[in-house]
């Protein structure tokens, strides 16, 4: 009698447990919704996250969505070392939830993307700027960013790649921008 009192009783605890995941799906979906609506969404102040740099990216909970780009790979060709490159990765949130980017990380401290801190509602769209500084990175290149949104998977990756051909003369950082 006992051991059924007990399995019963985890049986109950299992299904509350499965009704307010249920139930806290729904509040987030409905809270997104509302910022959507009401325009009262603020951007993430950059530098509070300064300080957390070193921890991973939380994997966004909830609702996932849809997030396509128009390119996830962009060939910056041959430049001279010193060059900064930049390209722009447009995307769209084809998917039934608004799409938030909660993170996006560069390979390395040269290679650095700026994107939206606003929900993308959906079927809107935006970008991702990416700049690359070929400071004493001569050769071969193949920079990465790693994008953390409520997408399934939650990881989306951009490359830049090219060539940095050798040292600039008399010290020159010439600048470029690559946009396509």
């Amino acid at each position: 009698m006992l051991k059924q009192f007990k399995t019963i009783l985890a049986a109950v605890a299992v299904l509350a447990l499965l009704a307010s995941c249920q139930t806290a799906n729904k509040d987030v979906r409905d809270a997104a919704r509302q910022n959507l609506e009401s325009g009262s969404v603020q951007p993430l102040d950059p530098n509070a996250m300064a300080n957390q740099s070193d921890m991973q990216p939380a994997v966004p909970t909830g609702p996932t969505t849809v997030m396509e780009f128009a390119e996830t790979e962009f060939d910056f060709g041959t430049v001279q070392d010193g060059e900064k490159v930049s390209h722009v990765y447009k995307f769209k949130n084809t998917g039934k939830e608004p799409l938030v980017l909660n993170d996006a990380k560069g390979s390395c401290g040269c290679t650095v993307p700026k994107w939206p801190r606003d929900p993308i509602p959906p079927g809107g769209s935006s970008e991702i700027v990416v700049e690359f500084n070929t400071q004493g990175k001569a050769g071969n290149r193949n920079q990465k960013v790693t994008i953390t949104a409520n997408t399934n998977p939650p990881q989306t990756f951009l490359t830049l790649k090219g060539i940095v051909a050798g040292g600039t003369e008399g010290g020159a950082q010439p600048q470029i921008q690559i946009n396509q």
